[in-house]
């Protein structure tokens, strides 16, 4: 059959099993829209404030669901506008496929009216990116696109669509979508030697990052392996919810903010198993003293990943679900009784924030949060100090169940991906979104999103009227000189909610909260409850950049 490429473009779609397309119009992509309109009962499309938010709504959409995110901007600032959404989902390896339009064929390359080489800017944050110059590649390229996105390591692919291409005609045969195989191939002997080390464990641990997260069954392999071979584990950002927080093993978040526990014992292990995890420098602060009494084994997706952080004994390069299954006949059950004896002594020495009633203390506004609304919800976070808070104390029962920008580090990539994630799972699954003053003036514009498609997200603001992380940091290293952290905002949180149509509330206390969290979960539209916090309330523990577990702040005197 013959097809226009708008008409191409609407079709490979749809046999992509794309339903949900988040974006924004402009005059590049006006053909595209056009086709839209026509297929509304085939594709969802959900226009943002922004296109940064579009972005950020495809990536959390992607991290709900496993599914490829889809987004789509016009040329020029449209498109460039989605640069630091598409830089997000590449450092935390999220399947994305983003549709830019540009300026005709005919005038590429001359400078013409909102045109940007998009191509060449999005070149270091893609797995791959075209540009279709003609209208007969772009079906296959755009099938090219999806695959790419879904194999090996997951991540972002860009397709730049000239205007003209989407009015050209020719043939279009509609094809089934290519079933993306498993990466299944493995080095056995190596892991054979992986089971050796670990079978002559006396203190063995595991750490472990989004590379397990991203299946179930890659978890429920890591479960049963952590259970057979009795070992303690620690997580990073990317992988929270993966282990029960009830279970003994489950040592909590590791890293610069991570628990004494989890960082202590990875300091005095003789084996760490590292799986799906890349040893980033908020994990491993000091690459050379990470860890440096044990052997280490990675497993990883990207061979690329292998001693480029801190150097390994063992690699397993695959998919973190094949070899964590294969691994395990090979390993012998064991008990490590003194090992964990030794663990409960420092469990003993670990943290422990105190509660009031008279102020409001952030564990205990997200403890609320998690015991008011259940173990399915969904939560998703800014970038700050409430991510790491979010992290640390969160109870939640899934690995798609926290999504945050954890390699990056994008402030205002919370409230898109809560968008994302409450169109993907639906009006009635509960979407929490915490965030900070500082992340949350970023892209608020969003609310008017949410309140436009009768989103019921529940935004959680942690208000220090400070930038609270650069704060502490400048506390801790800088002498107290607080340049540029403290911004005399005057916003009124309950004021611009009702401006945009949502539902706000401030609260001062844990009495007030209960009150606004509870009014919130009835309202069926978008609320926002802003927390008073104290300027000077910090995330710990704490392990500064280049130091140790030996360097952990634990009291707020000590920082």
């Amino acid at each position: 059959m013959i097809l226009n490429g708008s008409q191409i473009f609407v079709e490979v779609l749809v046999e992509q099993g794309v339903d949900t397309l988040f974006g924004y119009p402009g005059g590049a992509v006006l053909n595209l829209y056009d086709e839209l309109y026509r297929n509304q009962d085939r594709i969802h499309h959900i226009l943002t404030a922004h296109e940064q938010g579009a972005s950020h709504a495809a990536d959390g959409y992607a991290r709900a669901t496993g599914k490829t995110g889809v987004v789509l901007a016009t040329s020029g600032p449209g498109a460039t506008n989605l640069v630091t959404g598409i830089a997000t989902a590449y450092m935390d390896s999220v399947p994305m496929v983003a549709f830019t339009g540009n300026v005709g064929t005919a005038v590429l390359g001359r400078d013409a009216f909102q045109e940007a080489y998009i191509e060449g800017i999005t070149m270091p944050i893609t797995k791959q990116n075209y540009t279709v110059r003609r209208v007969e590649d772009l079906a296959d390229t755009m099938r090219a696109a999806f695959r790419i996105a879904q194999s090996g390591r997951k991540g972002p692919v860009l397709v730049d669509i000239p205007k003209d291409i989407t009015a050209a005609s020719c043939e279009f045969t509609p094809k089934k979508p290519v079933e993306i195989p498993a990466v299944t191939d493995y080095d056995a002997e190596a892991l054979r030697k992986a089971a050796d080390l670990l079978n002559q464990a006396k203190r063995p641990v595991v750490y472990f990052g989004g590379g397990v997260a991203v299946s179930e069954e890659g978890c429920q392999a890591l479960r049963e392996l952590i259970e057979k071979a009795d070992m303690p584990a620690t997580y990073t950002l990317m992988a929270a919810g993966v282990l029960n927080y009830g279970d003994r093993r489950n040592l909590g978040l590791i890293g610069m903010h991570g628990t004494f526990t989890a960082n202590k014992t990875v300091d005095s292990a003789d084996l760490v198993l590292a799986v799906g995890a890349r040893f980033s420098d908020r994990v491993a602060l000091n690459p050379e003293k990470f860890a440096a009494g044990a052997k280490i084994i990675q497993i990883d997706i990207d061979a690329s990943e292998v001693d480029k952080n801190v150097p390994v004994d063992v690699s397993v390069v695959g998919d973190a679900a094949v070899v964590l299954k294969a691994l395990l006949p090979q390993v012998k059950k064991a008990e490590h009784a003194e090992w964990f004896a030794q663990i409960a002594e420092w469990q003993a020495a670990d943290y422990q924030p105190k509660d009031s009633e008279t102020v409001l203390k952030p564990h205990q506004i997200i403890r609320e949060v998690c015991e008011m609304t259940g173990p399915d919800t969904t939560y998703v976070t800014d970038v700050g100090q409430h991510q790491m808070w979010a992290a640390q104390y969160v109870r939640h029962t899934k690995a798609r169940g926290f999504l945050t920008s954890g390699g990056l580090g994008t402030m205002g990539y919370g409230y898109g991906a809560a968008i994302g994630a409450q169109v993907a799972l639906g009006k009635e699954h509960r979407v929490i979104h915490f965030t900070g003053d500082g992340s949350f003036h970023m892209n608020l514009n969003e609310a008017c999103t949410a309140v436009s498609y009768e989103l019921p997200i529940i935004t959680i603001i942690f208000n220090n009227q400070v930038l609270g992380m650069v704060r502490q940091w400048q506390t801790a290293f800088y002498g107290k000189r607080y340049s540029s952290t403290d911004p005399q905002r005057k916003t009124d949180y309950v004021k611009l909610a009702e401006g945009f149509g949502a539902k706000g509330y401030r609260c001062t206390n844990m009495t007030e909260f209960r009150a606004a969290m509870a009014d919130a979960l009835k309202n069926p539209g978008p609320s926002w409850i802003e927390c008073l916090i104290d300027k000077d309330e910090k995330v710990l523990p704490m392990i500064p950049p280049g130091g140790t577990v030996q360097d952990i702040t634990m009291t707020e005197e000590d920082n």
